[in-house]
């Protein structure tokens, strides 16, 4: 990017699962005209709408959003892609006169849209990919984990077993490179490319894990089950989007290999893991402000972080909210 350009402004607002992100970032999107670009890699699957707790259009409330329901399920995505599709949301939104507001959970995705990633695409040896994949198959995803955690302990730190496709990567950039995909990115970790404000909404953690069973048992009793069945029925498995939380457990309890209430349990359970796992990537790997969300739920008035958060972002930012 040209030093003399003017940084497009950009508001991003993070934070665990069941923090409140939805809710706040469309009161703030309202004072501040802006528009919604969905930072969650599940969201953009079509039909997984209760277990990635996507968004309706009730709860929009006009505010336009982007970047969801643009894949099937079947299909691969990976952050290269959202990368690209972000830039160019952010450019488009821009150009309209209104402020783009990235929001949602997923560290990586979202790091790489403001950072200058440089992804290494032609570090590739399909051969390599796919005895990984093999290896995968029959000896499970831990056994895979464990071949990068001896090689990029770091990655291997950031990357859950479960996400199979993301270690085999690291593992072949280091096969054909020589080098560890976590130094790569730290190269690339350089100055914004926007000119961004980082929100981070965090909460006690026993208020915040309250929540995350809260959430489940509220999915089961609109249908999470119902929704995970139709995918299991198309017979669609064995691809990125099964992996999110709320399928791969259900489809234990389809599969016969564990009861309903194990696989309920061990929803909430991962569901209560990947938020603290969101919330160590994103105090370690980027530079957020952080507003305190518990006193909000216990009172059920989010005004005054509402307030303390534009604030925040006139001076940021150098803007003026409409209200």
């Amino acid at each position: 990017m040209n030093q003399l350009t003017i940084k497009e402004k950009v508001v991003v607002l993070i934070g665990p699962t069941a923090v409140g992100k939805t809710n706040l970032s469309i009161e703030l999107a309202k004072k501040f005209d802006g528009e919604i670009i969905s930072g969650d890699s599940m969201q953009i699957y079509k039909g997984m709408d209760i277990a990635t707790a996507k968004i309706s259009k009730e709860e929009m409330q006009g505010v336009p959003h982007h970047l969801i329901d643009i894949v099937d399920p079947d299909d691969s995505f990976s952050v290269a892609q959202f990368q690209e599709l972000v830039r160019k949301k952010i450019t488009e939104i821009t150009s309209r006169g209104k402020l783009p507001f990235i929001v949602g959970g997923t560290g990586l995705y979202i790091q790489s849209v403001l950072f200058d990633y440089q992804f290494q695409e032609t570090a590739s040896d399909p051969e390599f990919r796919t005895k990984l994949e093999e290896i995968a198959q029959i000896e499970g995803s831990l056994a895979i984990h464990d071949r990068l955690q001896e090689v990029d302990p770091e990655s291997a730190a950031a990357i859950h077993h479960h996400n199979i496709r993301r270690v085999i990567r690291a593992l072949e950039v280091f096969h054909v490179t020589g080098r560890k995909m976590s130094d790569i990115q730290k190269e690339q970790r350089q100055e914004s490319l926007y000119d961004a404000a980082l929100i981070g909404l965090t909460m006690d953690r026993e208020v915040l894990y309250e929540r995350i069973n809260k959430r489940v048992n509220q999915m089961l009793e609109i249908g999470l089950l119902e929704e995970v069945q139709r995918f299991y029925d198309e017979g669609i498995r064995d691809c990125q989007s099964i992996q999110a939380i709320g399928y791969k457990e259900i489809y234990k309890y389809f599969d016969g290999v564990q009861s309903l209430d194990e696989s309920i349990e061990e929803l909430k359970q991962n569901s209560r893991r990947y938020a603290k796992r969101q919330l160590t990537w994103f105090r370690n790997k980027m530079n957020v402000q952080w507003f305190d969300m518990t006193e909000s739920v216990k009172t059920h008035d989010i005004t005054k972080k509402i307030q303390e958060i534009s604030s925040y972002l006139e001076g940021m930012l150098k803007i003026k909210s409409n209200t």
